[in-house]
């Protein structure tokens, strides 16, 4: 199998901010099949590059049903959206961040990362040698 296809997308979101009001910002998600359990977000905040969070596919997937993910990232539906809206809550030692995301282009983007690594095959497109040499020769 293949794995060394890649999906993006651009998302419009908002970052909620203390005031509760939002703030429009745009990311991009991308699935590289080589690195099957991860999807990476970058949000484009004016800086010379992009800020980005790398999290598991997983917690897209159950985000829309409650609350999932411990630690440094979070994914909840929103209240009195009917799944509509997502909640990712990002935390690291430099801050914490809010954002909403409309929850459609989200499954749409799921959806086409099973197109090149279905669900629970994620092991078949990891490289366990390559990884573990990697891992042991890394200073």
């Amino acid at each position: 199998m293949n794995g060394s296809t890649t999906v993006s997308a651009e998302l419009g979101l908002r970052l909620v901010v203390p005031e509760h009001t939002a703030v429009p910002l745009v990311a991009s998600l991308s699935y590289h099949g080589d690195d099957p359990y991860a999807v990476r977000m970058a949000f484009h905040v004016g800086m010379d590059e992009p800020v980005e969070w790398i999290f598991a596919r997983d917690l897209l997937v159950a985000g829309p049903e409650a609350c999932n993910g411990d630690g440094d990232v979070q994914v909840w539906p929103v209240s009195g959206t009917g799944g509509e809206v997502l909640n990712i809550a990002l935390s690291s030692p430099f801050g914490q961040a809010l954002f909403e995301a409309p929850a459609a282009p989200i499954a749409e983007f799921v959806q086409r990362t099973y197109q090149i690594v279905p669900a629970g095959r994620e092991g078949e497109f990891v490289d366990l040698d390559s990884e573990l040499k990697e891992l042991l020769w890394q200073k």
